[in-house]
């Protein structure tokens, strides 16, 4: 996804109650006694529908309800069909050959077509596009040296023979191939669109085209409350039972909590202490995210180049109070990637990562921040304070986490000023993208159930290493777990790329957040999976 690209920790402005009021009614239902309206709410605004250049989960997860790709993911994030009927792999794994449905059209009426797969591809690669998921594509023949500028679009490993059969060319064997495919980077665009529109398309519900169950109504761009309504043209369309999801933007979850109390909203994000006090109650739901909440230092700035300076911080925050501050049902984190998303001949992958590294720098020990931070200020050639600004999202929890560390850092380390600027999301992602912060409280959802959707992030050139971190040891590392042949060599590779990265404080792991919602009893059927696109409401109902 979930910088949610990035995760992120999350949410915007709150809407009216009475601007819900007109989304509260559930009137409409069918005879088969179901509603066919749901109240839904998100806690990020959309960064975009334009699914070559969206990085974070709330417009992943309204690509995954309006877009369709080869597959789609199920409970568990289990693949079930798509537009694919029929799927064939070569022996070697390097060429897959994909069948599509013939029945599918975009919401304009256009047929969907294998060349919609190739030029929506080709699109995403192009630098001049702009895309920073670009490097998943890595693997896929010659996409490395097209992002890189060495070679033309043209190149790249997908080609449609007639309009329903696709083929793809792989330089090597991908081993999670079958799970990208599910995610929305992979999905099909319409080239008339994509052309009409120009630098508008995906920058409101009018300026995109939809191929999925849902089709986007109501987004203006910078909206805070828009719906998604059953697509006619969808190919499996009698197993879409809602008719609408009205959807809002929630940033406080006191506010949220009170429309669900009213019933202008079937599910509601909880607080700290409604978490606590709510959590043996009726519809009290624990939603367990592959994510992770860290601060990004810019390393291109002193005294954030310095790596004992990162060491400091790290060593100057007690994650466990943090974890409680943010509320939900977050967990300290000691490592990068999250528990429960990879299991590794039996154990735990993040089992196989702690080690040294995690228990020394990933932990909470006020003396040991000091002493870092007096080494920092001897290399550095400074014993002048030091002033800097963290950088979050505006909502509860981004603020509150701001808060605590300010207070953390500042109480740990003597002569450290740290001041917090909370903006919308959306800003602070331009921000980060253009290098304009010192400090960076973010955080990552994976994309799909592997810890290389993590590590992949903070390879030198990757278009997301907007901490500008820069390794080696690290970059070796995570190169050599796509290339080898070997499982249990690849596995190692990536857990001492993890371990390389905490020792260096290349990014400083904080959280892992568990989110404590109120869902209604009657609201069925919600697909949810912690990476990637999280929600899938295709077949989702509400019971009368």
């Amino acid at each position: 996804m979930n910088k949610f690209h990035k995760l992120m920790a999350a949410s915007v402005t709150v809407v009216a109650a009475g601007t819900l009021a007109a989304c509260g009614n559930n009137s409409n239902s069918s005879s088969s006694g179901t509603k066919k309206t749901l109240n839904w709410m998100d806690k990020t605004e959309i960064e975009g529908m334009d699914l070559s250049k969206v990085t974070d989960a709330t417009s992943f997860t309204q690509l995954n309800n309006t877009m369709e790709g080869l597959y789609r993911l199920g409970k568990n994030a289990k693949v079930k069909p798509g537009l694919a009927t029929k799927t064939t792999t070569s022996k070697d794994g390097k060429t897959w050959t994909f069948i599509l449905r013939q029945n599918d059209k975009w919401s304009n009426g256009d047929p969907v077509t294998a060349q919609d797969f190739v030029y929506s591809w080709r699109r995403t690669v192009t630098p001049n596009t702009g895309s920073q998921y670009s490097y998943l594509f890595s693997g896929v023949k010659n996409a490395d040296a097209i992002v890189a500028g060495k070679k033309k679009p043209t190149t790249l490993g997908v080609k449609a023979i007639g309009k329903d059969k696709l083929v793809v060319t792989l330089d090597k064997r991908i081993p999670y191939f079958k799970l990208l495919m599910g995610f929305p980077l992979f999905f099909p665009q319409n080239q008339k669109t994509v052309e009409k529109y120009g630098k508008s398309y995906g920058t409101s519900s009018k300026t995109t085209v939809y191929n999925g169950p849902f089709v986007q109504k109501g987004w203006t761009g910078s909206n805070l409350s828009w719906k998604l309504q059953k697509n006619k043209h969808y190919w499996d369309k009698k197993n879409v039972k809602l008719d609408t999801i009205n959807f809002s933007v929630q940033k406080t979850p006191s506010t949220d909590y009170n429309l669900y109390q009213a019933g202008k909203l079937d599910a509601a994000l909880l607080g700290p202490q409604a978490s606590k006090q709510l959590k043996h109650q009726k519809g009290y739901t624990l939603r367990k995210t592959a994510s992770t909440i860290y601060l990004e230092m810019d390393q291109k700035k002193k005294p954030f180049s310095n790596e004992n300076f990162r060491k400091a911080i790290s060593l100057a925050v007690n994650r466990k109070e943090l974890a409680n501050s943010v509320g939900g049902a977050a967990e300290p984190a000691d490592t990068l990637s999250p528990e429960n998303m990879t299991e590794v001949n039996g154990k735990d992958y993040t089992d196989l990562v702690r080690g040294t590294a995690t228990k020394k720098f990933n932990t909470y020990n006020k003396q040991q921040a000091q002493a870092y931070w007096k080494k920092a200020q001897k290399e550095l050639g400074t014993k002048s304070e030091c002033s800097f600004a963290i950088l979050t999202y505006d909502d509860d929890a981004s603020k509150k986490g701001g808060e605590f560390l300010q207070s953390a850092i500042e109480s740990a380390l003597k002569g450290v000023d740290v001041k917090v600027q909370s903006i919308p999301k959306k800003t602070a992602l331009g921000h980060a993208g253009n290098g304009d912060y010192d400090v960076f409280l973010m955080g990552w959802t994976a994309d799909f159930s592997d810890p290389i959707s993590f590590l992949d992030l903070n390879m030198t050139h990757n278009f997301q290493n907007w901490e500008k971190y820069s390794d080696s040891t690290y970059d070796k590392l995570v190169a050599e777990s796509k290339v080898t042949p070997s499982e249990a060599k690849r596995w190692d590779s990536l857990v001492k790329a993890e371990q390389r990265i905490i020792d260096t404080q290349g990014v400083t792991p904080l959280y892992h957040p568990e989110e404590a919602w109120m869902v209604r009893s009657s609201v069925k059927n919600v697909v949810y999976n912690g990476a990637g696109a999280p929600y899938n409401f295709k077949e989702a109902y509400v019971e009368n």
